[in-house]
């Protein structure tokens, strides 16, 4: 019988390519607030924070009162993005092609995200990968990355030990988390935060493509053999 492991994904800067609409969507939260314009920069950098965490980050002068409401300007600026043509944010190269070799392999599959569910089904529905995932933490049930609350409670979905998860993602903090749960942690080199800030964190391999994502995977849970056995 094959023992069962888990590959955790974080979603935006590493399933996805969402950093124009994260950075539209703030931009227009500030300004329908009258707090300026931020820089696109300090917006990638907080991508992965759940979103009032993101706003203390983006604005430590502003009280939690403005904090909330900037996230919920930002919430209604999303939506409204939604519905135009052509704004669902592309799948980096690779994805769905990665996802299949680890099903075929006996891996399972979750998400942990600092979107919301109702993002993350959104997404899931426009790039037909519903269905896919046996555990979706996202934040509207759990604190903000680095806490390892996602991943705690993705292994309690699965029935699973720390040691047979892997988090895969691209900031510092899916690797911090993964450090504070005990998980192994991948990082990918395509999303907002830099290979030294990754290895830093506590990413044990940095990925520069998904085309080895399973031989990694494998070595990280101590399969040698490639069958998931």
């Amino acid at each position: 019988m094959s023992h069962l492991r888990l590959a955790v994904f974080d979603v935006d800067g590493t399933l996805v390519d969402s950093q124009h609409n994260i950075v539209s969507a703030m931009t227009e939260a500030w300004g329908n607030l009258n707090l300026g314009i931020p820089r696109p920069e300090q917006v990638r950098r907080i991508i992965g924070l759940s979103l009032v965490d993101a706003c203390a980050v983006l604005l430590p002068w502003a009280n939690p009162t403005v904090h909330r409401a900037v996230a919920d300007a930002y919430k209604e600026a999303f939506r409204a993005m939604r519905l135009l043509p052509d704004t669902m944010e592309p799948l980096f190269p690779g994805v769905k092609e990665a996802l299949d070799r680890l099903e075929g392999e006996g891996w399972l599959l979750g998400l942990a995200t600092g979107k919301s569910r109702r993002g993350v089904d959104s997404l899931l529905d426009a790039h037909d990968l519903k269905g896919r995932f046996v555990t979706i933490q996202t934040a509207d049930d759990n604190p903000s990355k680095p806490n390892p609350a996602m991943l705690r409670r993705a292994a309690a979905d699965c029935g699973l030990e720390p040691g047979e998860i892997v988090m895969i993602g691209d900031t510092a903090y899916d690797m911090a988390m993964a450090a504070a749960a005990r998980t192994a942690a991948v990082g990918v080199s395509w999303g907002y935060h830099s290979l030294d800030e990754l290895q830093r964190a506590g990413a044990q391999v940095v990925l520069d493509t998904f085309d080895n994502l399973t031989e990694v995977l494998d070595a990280l849970t101590g399969d040698k053999s490639g069958d998931g056995a």
